[in-house]
């Protein structure tokens, strides 16, 4: 994809409408909706089906199968990145075995500090991207790199040491609780001097370039609020899930969608009938419905194999067996989870940049 500044003078990745409505906007509508039902939302445990389809099904789980758009449906990648493609996920698969041979909790600890450190290092890499044509000087960049850092690492460290939080990432107990108010109170502290300095840097800025970046802005304002209340003002797996599924998974397919759109019609060495319909004039419909076919199949062999929570919604699999066999479930768990775990360890390698192709 060709990265150029628009003519608004803003680094755009794709435009400033687009970038709006599905990478910079979608924490603060997900912060609004939780505002407006404070009371569902603040504290409540229990979600909605419908809420937890949309949600899990349709956007969490859907933005996995988004990484297939770059690496397995593309036939370049696939020719240029053979070895690894095929390697990551045979050893996430037998990592995941092992780690689950030693215990069940382990496995499910792994693979939460695995999933958190992909969503750290995605808003690291957006705001790098819209950073990417300023020379504001190692500083001002370090500034950059602090606060978005700050802006997730702080909440999980509130997560982790005050140990009173009403939901969980995957399965109760998958976070370390290490309870202690002291070390709650220094973070908060270094927490707002962050923001300060920030704040501070960005006037001081403006002042010296008379410009503002206004989507780096916006992308760390929105990292600061989704991680802030859906882990620390609030405290309900509602608020939680919604601010975190809605501020990494929307824009995680909006920037596969944009970066491949624009790949493709650049040319690949090699195509596909998949691609030549998903990039025509309507295949947005079937991006997203691919993704969501795939999510809801993944989902529901949890449901059916595994979990037994929304076989109303899952009936198609409701004639699996659910597994209960120590042996059955240590090689099944880590092939369930292995879309998430490739996901993870994959998405590390496929955005460093060489022209972001």
């Amino acid at each position: 994809m060709s990265l150029q500044k628009t003519t608004s003078g803003q680094p755009w990745l794709n435009s400033a409408i687009a970038d709006g409505i599905f990478i910079l906007l979608p924490p603060f509508l997900a912060l609004i909706v939780v505002m407006l039902f404070p009371a569902q939302f603040k504290v409540s445990e229990a979600m909605p089906l419908e809420y937890w389809i949309v949600l899990v099904v349709f956007i969490d789980v859907a933005h996995v199968y988004a990484t297939l758009y770059r690496t397995y449906f593309n036939p370049d990648k696939r020719a240029g990145q053979f070895n690894l493609l095929v390697a990551i996920p045979i050893a996430c698969y037998f990592v995941g075995v092992l780690v689950y041979h030693i215990d069940g909790l382990l496995f499910w600890r792994v693979l939460a500090y695995l999933a958190v450190y992909h969503f750290i290092r995605q808003q690291y890499g957006f705001m790098r991207l819209y950073s990417r044509q300023e020379n504001t000087g190692r500083f001002a960049k370090g500034i950059d790199q602090l606060a978005i850092y700050t802006a997730t690492i702080y909440p999980l460290l509130f997560w982790h040491f005050e140990g009173k939080r009403n939901f969980n990432w995957f399965v109760a107990g998958d976070f370390l609780s290490l309870s202690s108010a002291p070390l709650v109170a220094l973070f908060s502290w270094l927490y707002g001097i962050v923001i300060a300095a920030y704040l501070l840097k960005e006037l001081l800025l403006m002042y010296k370039t008379k410009q503002l970046n206004i989507p780096r802005n916006m992308l760390i304002a929105g990292t600061f609020i989704s991680w802030y209340f859906g882990i620390v003002y609030f405290n309900g797996d509602m608020a939680f899930t919604t601010l975190n599924v809605v501020s990494h998974g929307i824009p995680y397919m909006a920037l596969i969608w944009f970066f491949e759109r624009e790949n493709y019609k650049k040319g690949l060495k090699r195509s596909s009938s998949l691609l030549r319909m998903t990039f025509s004039k309507y295949g947005i419909l079937l991006f997203i419905g691919t993704v969501a076919v795939l999510a809801y199949l993944e989902e529901g062999l949890w449901d059916g194999l595994v979990w037994k929570e929304h076989g109303s919604f899952f009936a198609g699999f409701s004639f699996l067996p659910q597994i209960y066999q120590t042996d059955f479930l240590t090689l099944l768990i880590p092939l369930l989870a292995l879309p998430q775990s490739t996901h993870y360890v994959l998405d590390g390698f496929i955005w460093r940049r060489k022209g972001l192709n």
